[in-house]
C-alpha cells in the first residue's frame, strides 16, 4: 500500500478524532464562501496544505487537482496551454481552492450553456467520516457503472466528507467570441429574444439584464455573449443584431477585452447591481426555468431590483428577509426555488433565520439524510451548513 503524504495523513487523523469525540469540523479551504450557507460550526479544519496539480494532460482535456490548490494557481496553468474551466466558476476572493469550487458547485455566466461544475467532475477521492479515504470515478468521461458519487460531491458543502484530489475536464478557449451590447430591450423583450435565440443553431453562451439606475436616464441593458468558431459567432453578430434593432433598440458589439472584465464582475458580484441598495436588502438568488416570465417581486408596493442571467434560468433580486414569504412564493410559482444568497450588512446571520434555503418535500429530505448517514454517521462535517 502506498503511504499518504503527511498532510493527508494528518487531515486523517482530525477526522477519526472528531468521530471519536463527536467534535464537528468546518471543512475549509480558502474562506472565500463562508458568508453562503445557514451557519458555519465545528473546528476548522483547513485543506491550503494539502495543495499541487497531481497531473495536467492538455490533449486530453483533464487536470487532476488536490483540493487545497488556488483555484488562480490552477485557471493559470491552463490558461498558458490555451485552455479553462468553460462554467467559469466564481472565487469570491483571492484565497477560492479547488476543493471549495466542487463542494460550492457555483458556476458563472456560462452555465447555461456549458454546464454546471458537477457536469465536468470526471472522479475524485474524499475521506469519510470513517477516515476511508475512498475513490469515485476517474479520468475519463464514462468510467463509472451505477451511482456517480464523485458528480455528487459537487454542491455537497462538504457535508459528505473531505474531498482530497478531484480529476475534472476542461476544455479549449474558443477561437471566436462577441458581446452585443442591447440598450433599450426591456425584460420581456429580452426573454423574448433569448429563448427565440436558444431555438436556433446560434454559438450562445452567455446572457444578461438588467435595469440600470446608475445611468442618467436610468436604462435598460441586455448583455449577450457569443463563443465558437469565428464564421458562427460572425454570421451570429448580424443575425442578432438585426433583430435587436428591429425592436428600436440600440447594438454595440464590446471590445472583447472590457467585455471580458464585465462578465467576470458578473460571475464575482462586484457589479453596481450587486451593492445593496439598503443595509436592510438581501440578495436572494432565484432558480427558476428559462421560459419563466417576468417575475413580480414587490416589498412595500415598489418593485425589487433585478438582474437575470443565465438565459433567464437565475434572477437575482434585493429583498428584505421579511420579505420571504413573497420571494419565495414567486419562485415557486415560476416553478423554481429561492435562497437567501447574501445577509444585509444590518441584520447579519440574523436574516438567516427565515431559513437561507427553499425547504426540501419529505422524500428529497430522506435521501439527503440517508445519504449522509452513509457517509458520515457521526455527523461531524459542516453541521448546519445546508
Amino acid at each position: 500500500m502506498t503511504a499518504m503524504p503527511d498532510t493527508l495523513q494528518h487531515l486523517t487523523d482530525r477526522i477519526l478524532h472528531a468521530t471519536q469525540t463527536a467534535q464537528p469540523l468546518r471543512l475549509r479551504g480558502g474562506g472565500t464562501k463562508d458568508f453562503l450557507g445557514q451557519s458555519l460550526q465545528g473546528e476548522v479544519l483547513d485543506t491550503k496544505a494539502y495543495s499541487g496539480i497531481l497531473s495536467y494532460e492538455p490533449s486530453e482535456l483533464v487536470i487532476t487537482v488536490r483540493s487545497g490548490t488556488s483555484l488562480a494557481e490552477v485557471e493559470a496553468a491552463l490558461a498558458e496551454k490555451g485552455q479553462s474551466f468553460a462554467f467559469e466558476p466564481p472565487h469570491f476572493g483571492a484565497g477560492a481552492t479547488i476543493g471549495g469550487m466542487v463542494a460550492a458547485g457555483l458556476s458563472g455566466p456560462a452555465r447555461a450553456s456549458v454546464g454546471t461544475v458537477r457536469d465536468f467532475v470526471l472522479g475524485a477521492h474524499v475521506l469519510n467520516g470513517k477516515g476511508e479515504h475512498l475513490t469515485f470515478g476517474g479520468q475519463v468521461m464514462k468510467n463509472v457503472a451505477g451511482y456517480d458519487v464523485s458528480r455528487l460531491l459537487a454542491g455537497s458543502w462538504g457535508q459528505l466528507g473531505l474531498i482530497t484530489d478531484v480529476s475534472l475536464k476542461v476544455l479549449p478557449v474558443f477561437p471566436g467570441e462577441a458581446t452585443l451590447m442591447c440598450a433599450g430591450v426591456s425584460q420581456v423583450q429580452a426573454l423574448t429574444l433569448i429563448n427565440r435565440w436558444g431555438g436556433q443553431p446560434l454559438p450562445l453562451n452567455a446572457s444578461a439584464w438588467v435595469h440600470d439606475t446608475t445611468a442618467s436616464p436610468a436604462q435598460d441593458y441586455f448583455f449577450v455573449r457569443l463563443r465558437g468558431a469565428i464564421a458562427a459567432v460572425e454570421a451570429a453578430v448580424t443575425k442578432m443584431s438585426a433583430e435587436v434593432q428591429a425592436l428600436g433598440a440600440q447594438v454595440t458589439r464590446m471590445d472583447n477585452a472590457q467585455a471580458a472584465n464585465d462578465w467576470k464582475a458578473s460571475g464575482e458580484q462586484s457589479l453596481d447591481f450587486f451593492k445593496a441598495p439598503t443595509e436592510h436588502d438581501c440578495l436572494w438568488r432565484l432558480s427558476v426555468p428559462q421560459t419563466a416570465p417576468v417575475l413580480d417581486v414587490r416589498v412595500n408596493g415598489m418593485p425589487c431590483a433585478q438582474y437575470m442571467e443565465w438565459h433567464g434560468a437565475q434572477r437575482w433580486l434585493w429583498a428584505p428577509a421579511s420579505a420571504v414569504t413573497q420571494v419565495r412564493e414567486a419562485a415557486v410559482q415560476a416553478g423554481g426555488h429561492a435562497t437567501l444568497f447574501r445577509a444585509s450588512t444590518a441584520q447579519g446571520d440574523a436574516d438567516k433565520q427565515v431559513g437561507v434555503y427553499t425547504p426540501l418535500n419529505a422524500v428529497q429530505q430522506r435521501i439527503q439524510n440517508e445519504l449522509k448517514k452513509q457517509f458520515d454517521p457521526a455527523g461531524i462535517f459542516n453541521p448546519g451548513r445546508v
